[in-house]
């Protein structure tokens, strides 16, 4: 298990920073958690995009589907280095199907290429669906299942964030992106997400305890104002945090409980 887990920490550490941050943030006892729940979430992640073929993505998105469903079963993990840690810590801090559920059938629609920003109201669902369960997940993880709920919020804040970061990505893939089009577009995502931001901000500070969970979109709010400052830079990959505001935006995140 050290071994996986090990594995699962490098993966994280060279491919999310943010969310490994979060995870040295944890205490000690809830890392491996919190470790195994990422990189199951980078490789659902993944699942979708490594080959252009629909149906060959689905199959690997299915993979996991199974591999969580034998989990909740109760069955003995596969044979694969994320699933191990992942079943441990379903079981050892009584992790929810319902999210995981969710994560999946989002990424399912990744695979399909099922437009997913075809309208305002969609494009949100998804990614409440995709970011706000997993900071949702997180929060049990941490035995700060109370706050599941605004975890969830904030993760999908956060996940609007990510997701402005994506677009060049997903426009080279030949995905529609967003509701609009152009610049427009992303300015009015960017403000729509500020809202919700600072609608949220009146439930916090979160709480120390729950605060490793949200860490991880300590960098969203820089994101979304510079998006929409600059929408154009976004839809050009030139959006981007030099390290020491992503730093910054993290340690600000850890010690006040505000984002």
């Amino acid at each position: 298990m050290r071994a996986a887990l090990d594995a699962c920490a490098a993966r994280l550490a060279g491919s999310d920073p943010e969310r490994f941050a979060a995870v040295m943030a944890a205490p000690v006892e809830r890392r491996a958690h919190l470790i195994a729940l990422y990189a199951f979430n980078l490789e659902l992640a993944r699942a979708p995009w490594v080959t252009s073929e629909p149906m060959l993505a689905e199959m690997r998105v299915q993979w996991w589907a199974d591999a969580v469903e034998e989990i909740f079963a109760g069955q003995l993990p596969r044979a694969h280095e994320v699933v191990a840690p992942l079943a441990a810590a379903v079981h050892e801090t009584d992790l929810p199907r319902a999210p995981f559920e969710t994560l999946i059938e989002a990424r399912r629609m990744d695979a399909r290429a099922e437009p997913v920003a075809d309208a305002p109201d969609r494009l949100w669902r998804y990614l409440a669906d995709t970011g706000g369960a997993l900071m949702a997940l997180a929060a049990h993880a941490l035995g700060q299942g109370a706050l599941a709920g605004l975890a969830r919020d904030y993760g999908t804040i956060a996940g609007a964030a990510g997701y402005i970061r994506a677009l060049p990505a997903l426009e080279q893939a030949g995905r529609r992106a967003l509701p609009g089009s152009g610049a427009d577009a992303v300015r009015e995502l960017a403000e729509t997400a500020l809202a919700r931001l600072d609608a949220l901000s009146r439930a916090m500070p979160v709480p120390r305890a729950a605060r490793p969970a949200f860490i991880a979109g300590g960098p969203a709010r820089a994101i979304l104002t510079a998006a929409k400052a600059d929408p154009q830079a976004a839809l050009e990959g030139r959006l981007a945090l030099s390290e020491f505001r992503r730093r910054a935006a993290l340690l600000k995140a850890g010690l006040t409980g505000r984002f």
